[in-house]
């Protein structure tokens, strides 16, 4: 089926709010040298949730809950660095995605899971991002795809820097209150790539935070 466009106005509101910005500057640098850019950016204790919930366990890999709605498929696509370290950030950068999503489908920015797997300026940027979706009276709907993930450690091993590309071409706002998908036309905007800054939580069993995010728009390597 065809999909139609949405009148100028809502295709634009709806494509700010499925296309996380960049939190950061957008001039990073941190492919040209061994320092990744924020590494230095210190953990912070996050906050324990204030009640259970009944996720499967697979669903709470720190204790946290990163279940998400069913209408809500985040999909990683990605294999898992030899290294620990490395490896470990990788999944708590998607649980860090997955909070932000189980941040939209709740309505809150202060759901357990994104104090848990944010720090500093990436936890401004996941609340920016999921105030986002809220002042828009939107949810979200579909499949968000990643893939093409590489990660790189910080000299001092306390920082990795997690990139990949995401899909979001399947991925779309909903309207809270009608329950209407807004789907708009497929184009180069669908295609992002992510630089995520995670840092190790200094007393936290393998915990690792979000520290800096980086985004580049309609990036060629990732169609």
């Amino acid at each position: 089926m065809k999909r139609r466009p949405l009148p100028v106005a809502a295709a634009l509101a709806a494509t700010a709010a499925l296309l996380l910005t960049a939190c950061g500057s957008g001039d990073d640098k941190s492919s040209d040298n061994d320092k990744i850019a924020g590494a230095d950016q210190g953990a912070k204790t996050p906050k324990e949730s204030a009640s259970p919930s009944g996720a499967p366990a697979e669903d709470k890999p720190d204790g946290v809950d990163v279940s998400l709605p069913k209408d809500i498929n985040l999909v990683f696509d990605w294999d898992k660095p030899k290294d620990k370290n490395e490896a470990a950030a990788m999944d708590d950068a998607a649980n860090f995605l997955r909070a932000i999503y189980r941040g939209v489908g709740k309505r809150t920015t202060k759901d357990a899971a994104v104090t848990t797997y944010a720090t500093g300026n990436g936890l401004h940027y996941a609340q920016v991002q999921i105030n986002e979706w809220i002042k828009g009276g939107w949810t979200a709907d579909g499949t968000r795809r990643h893939y093409d993930a590489t990660t790189r450690s910080a000299p001092n091993g306390k920082s990795v820097e997690v990139a990949f590309c995401a899909d979001t071409s399947k991925f779309y706002g909903k309207e809270v209150k009608t329950g209407k998908i807004l789907k708009t036309e497929p184009s180069a905007k669908d295609f992002g790539y992510y630089k995520i800054v995670m840092v190790k939580f200094p007393t936290g069993e393998g915990l690792w935070q979000a520290s800096k995010v980086f985004v580049e728009r309609g990036a060629e390597q990732c169609r």
